[in-house]
């Protein structure tokens, strides 16, 4: 039978990998790729990096394969996300029947750990929901762009006895969610941050996260660092053409 490896390769540096992951990685025949276009193609080289380095078997192949379009201003988002999702998923079993033997192995290198906000997963079961091409697959954590970033700051993900929750921009802007004092945020193209400055909150936010382009800014949330951190994303977006960032507010615990 088919099997599928879903590989965590961590938020950017190739020493994020796992053993667990190298030894993944030394069983696959084909990798498969979604390149999102020139301005990402960081992402790819990213991937063929680490393979170059911690893949010593020989004759594996990688398949790249065009990732579909996303409406990035859609009136309805979660229909805009469910019909890129049902997009991709066409091109995963498209990837799974045509590139990989009835008992090849194959495997997709997951951006920080398959398990979040990443969709690998879930377009996984997808594929196997529509009956066509049958497999196995297994997923392999990895370093998730929380953990590095936390480490990078030297701080924790929580304060003693306090809870945690991971949200996203469009979320925070609705209010501070009760009962919290850690927040992180991710995938906030608005920087929502801004609306919280001056309340007495803290900030570690980090963007290419364990690259060589990381950049790192924390301190107390006022309104002139969440100018800064702004004016640092903004240039290197620019510099870019992407970016990948995410961060913490925490607030005293009472």
């Amino acid at each position: 039978m088919r099997k599928l490896y879903a590989i965590g390769i961590g938020a950017g540096d190739p020493e994020h990998l796992t053993v667990q992951a190298i030894d993944r990685l030394n069983r696959v025949d084909v990798f498969f790729v979604l390149d999102k276009g020139s301005e990402k193609a960081d992402l790819v080289r990213l991937r063929e990096e680490i393979l170059d380095r911690f893949v010593t078997r020989p004759g594996y192949r990688v398949v790249l394969a065009t990732d579909p379009p996303r409406d990035r201003t859609p009136s309805d988002y979660r229909a805009a996300v469910a019909d890129w999702h049902e997009a991709r998923a066409a091109v995963y079993e498209r990837l799974i029947s045509t590139e990989l033997g009835e008992s090849g192995t194959g495997a997709f290198l997951v951006w920080g750990d398959p398990s979040l906000y990443d969709s690998t997963i879930a377009l996984i079961e997808a594929v196997l929901a529509r009956g066509n091409v049958v497999f196995e697959y297994e997923v392999v954590p990895g370093i998730s762009s929380i953990s590095a970033l936390v480490a990078r700051h030297r701080t924790t993900m929580n304060q003693i006895g306090r809870a945690v929750q991971l949200t996203t921009g469009r979320r925070l802007a609705e209010g501070w969610p009760e009962g919290v004092d850690d927040v992180f945020v991710l995938l906030d193209a608005h920087t929502t941050f801004d609306r919280f400055a001056d309340q007495g909150l803290t900030i570690f936010w980090g963007a290419y996260v364990g690259t060589p382009d990381e950049v790192l800014l924390s301190g107390p949330l006022t309104a002139g660092l969440a100018g800064e951190i702004r004016r640092v994303r903004a240039e290197a977006r620019e510099r870019h053409g992407w970016i990948m960032d995410t961060y913490l507010l925490r607030r005293p615990a009472k």
